[in-house]
């Protein structure tokens, strides 16, 4: 009679378990940028929503650091990630920052997030 034994053995197990480890270790290194960049988002889909008639860039800009706030978002920006861009008569915002994330010894992320919104009404 022959029998023949089937399944993993403890060896495939841990190295099965290494890389299921790995990839997760990695996920969780890489959500909460991800998270902080759809807050990002929704701010900015916010803000685009509004009628800005008669707003200046620099209140846009502080709604929008106020929305921010709501979001747990707001410790990314410098005067410089928020820019207003006039093209045809119509201004957009665009948001562009990097975060670079440690992930192992000197092995580290670079996440480059970059978003677009028309605004409504006539910016100042």
């Amino acid at each position: 009679m022959k029998s023949r034994q089937k399944g993993i053995t403890l060896f495939g197990f841990i190295f099965i378990i290494l890389i299921v480890g790995f990839f997760a270790y990695m996920a969780m290194k890489l959500w909460p940028p991800y998270y902080h960049y759809m807050g990002v988002q929704k701010a900015m889909q916010e803000i685009s929503q509004e009628d800005l008639t008669g707003k200046s860039r620099d209140q846009i800009r502080r709604d929008f650091m106020f929305k921010l706030s709501f979001q747990y978002a707001d410790d990314q920006f410098g005067p410089d990630t928020v820019r207003f861009e006039q093209s045809n008569g119509a201004t957009t915002m665009h948001v562009a920052y990097d975060k670079r994330v440690h992930f192992l010894y000197n092995i580290d992320f670079l996440l480059h997030f970059d978003k677009t919104v028309p605004l409504t009404g006539s910016v100042e």
